[in-house]
């Protein structure tokens, strides 16, 4: 890395350090868990290209192995309560616990027939200072989807707070999540999923400064017990990790 690079990378840290969050890499659905059943996911994710070195006391992420273990329980049919274990692994550093948050999730039932899937999920937790500029952070997330026949899309305009931590006095970040895809064969489905931070909804970071993530994503559709998601994930801009490659295995059960 160039020292000139390191120079306008370090000044921009302060802007992207809060919302560089690669332990849960997911476009959320509307639809929560059915009521009496478990949902447990494993969120695994390895940076090829990412920091090499520390940016403000944060550890950096090229060659990090991030595992997370998602348990989320359907209470009704329209709120479920979800939770997250996030790991670290890097060959310098062996595993590390990095943090966990809670997340509970309602959505519109199905009497009210909107012609959109559509619910709300508020996340909070803690993760350790050497992984995240903020200690305690908040998310709203609304989520929009619908399938129109082999074609689905969803929507998750994501609001994150920080509570505790360098970036708490920045306000809400906008962070839209998108998801485009389409039913292949009956067990096979193609897309591709956006991740972005622009910055504080009062106003948006320098270009530069932002987070833009493209992943080309596979689904297989293995039955409505099973969950399998996996992609290839390029960084647009110098404040995104560069390449990253992701997959999330979930299975249901009746507890």
């Amino acid at each position: 890395m160039s020292p000139r690079l390191l120079v306008v990378l370090s000044a921009l840290a302060p802007t992207f350090a809060f919302s560089q969050d690669n332990y849960e890499i997911q476009v959320y659905g509307a639809d929560t868990v059915k009521p009496g059943q478990t949902m447990f996911e494993l969120h695994s994710n390895y940076t090829f290209r990412g920091s090499r070195m520390p940016i403000n006391g944060v550890k950096p992420t090229q060659d990090a192995l991030h595992e997370t273990l998602e348990l989320t329980h359907g209470w009704t049919d329209c709120f479920e309560t979800g939770f997250y274990f996030f790991t670290s692994y890097r060959h310098d550093q062996s595993w590390d616990y990095v943090g966990s948050h809670i997340r509970p999730r309602i959505r519109v039932p199905d009497s009210w027939h909107w012609k959109v899937g559509a619910s709300l999920s508020a996340e909070v937790g803690f993760q350790r200072r050497d992984f995240a500029e903020d200690t305690w952070t908040l998310e709203l997330r609304p989520i929009i989807d619908k399938q129109i026949g082999p074609w689905y899309f969803a929507f998750n305009p994501a609001l994150d707070q920080s509570l505790v931590g360098a970036n708490s006095n920045r306000g809400w970040d906008f962070s839209p999540n998108v998801k485009v895809s389409y039913d292949v064969t009956k067990k096979v489905t193609l897309g591709v999923e956006y991740y972005g931070s622009l910055g504080p909804v009062s106003e948006f970071d320098p270009f530069d400064a932002q987070q833009h993530q493209l992943f080309p994503s596979l689904d297989l559709n293995m039955g409505e017990a099973w969950e399998f998601n996996a992609g290839v994930g390029f960084g647009l801009t110098p404040g995104t990790d560069r390449f990253i490659v992701k997959m999330i295995i979930g299975r249901r059960f009746t507890l």
